[in-house]
């Protein structure tokens, strides 16, 4: 199945040795180890096998080396009985097969208007997700205190750090992110029920106008035209300064001192995406 190399090849962003498991410490004495499950659904076989071949796990483990957790976290890549998710528990994050194949379907065919290409798409989302599952760990092994709503807080964790890379990257992840809760809400045929918002998480909405008030409190030059062209309403946006503040004051200060900051600068310099020109096929016209 081509395709579904050209679909992992564009998230090389995250993948570096082919092998299943990975217990030892990268180099750099990181604490994640990493380990790829063989999937139960024969469909999965070759995206298990080109992120192995890609290394996509090990990426994502240098990626997180700077962090300095108290004991071994285990990220696993595996089947999930069909369950399009990730999640965190007992010092393991599991990112499914099912949810990087729902991506990869929901990709765009060109560029969006708001500029997302089809590798934003997929990239976007799939780091965002393993960073506020990651957030959810660090809570956990580094006894973080949370006021509100853990996953939300999780959401503005992942958001900060990707802020934290090059203005361009940053612009990319955070376009593609939205993009994804964007697509979650037009998918929907009705007015969200009154029970969808007991759910731990915010609604795809909420969560669409939280990543973008945040981004744009970060940056408003490179946000703006969020604003200006009405992704972000303007009433919210008077504040998204405040609450940009709010979170780096909270991150830098309760995280902030588990970061090795030299690692950390010098791997959020890199540049970490592939080509946003690279074409990948919809999830449609996939060979067999």
């Amino acid at each position: 199945m081509k395709a579904v190399l050209v679909l992992v090849i564009t998230w090389t962003v995250l993948v570096s040795e082919i092998v299943t498991t990975v217990q030892a410490a990268s180099a750099r004495g990181s604490r994640v180890s990493v380990t790829y499950v063989a999937p139960k659904d024969a469909a999965h076989q070759p995206i298990y096998e080109h992120l192995k071949e890609l290394r996509f796990l090990e990426k994502l483990q240098e990626f997180l080396s700077p962090f300095q957790l108290p004991r071994i976290l285990l990220v696993k890549a595996e089947g999930c009985d069909g369950n399009p998710d990730a999640s965190y528990e007992n010092d393991m994050i599991v990112v499914c097969y099912e949810y990087i194949d729902q991506l990869w379907k929901a990709i765009p065919l060109e560029t969006t208007p708001a500029g997302v290409t089809a590798v934003d798409a997929l990239v976007g989302p799939l780091f965002d997700t393993c960073l506020h599952e990651f957030a959810h760990a660090m809570f956990d092994m580094l006894q973080v205190p949370v006021l509100g709503r853990e996953e939300d807080a999780a959401d503005q964790v992942s958001a900060y750090i990707m802020l934290h890379l090059g203005k361009i990257e940053a612009r990319r992840l955070i376009g593609g992110t939205a993009y994804a809760y964007k697509i979650e809400v037009d998918a929907a045929t009705a007015p969200p029920a009154l029970k969808q918002f007991a759910d731990a998480h915010g609604t795809p909405a909420q969560r669409f106008y939280n990543l973008l008030c945040i981004a744009y409190g970060a940056d408003a030059q490179l946000f703006g035209d969020m604003v200006e062209e009405a992704h972000l309403p303007k009433e919210r946006a008077d504040d998204c300064k405040d609450e940009y503040l709010q979170v780096a004051l909270a991150y830098e200060k309760l995280i902030g001192p588990h970061i090795d900051h030299v690692i950390a600068k010098e791997l959020f310099d890199k540049s970490w995406l592939p080509d946003a020109t690279i074409r990948v096929p919809s999830r449609a016209t996939q060979p067999k």
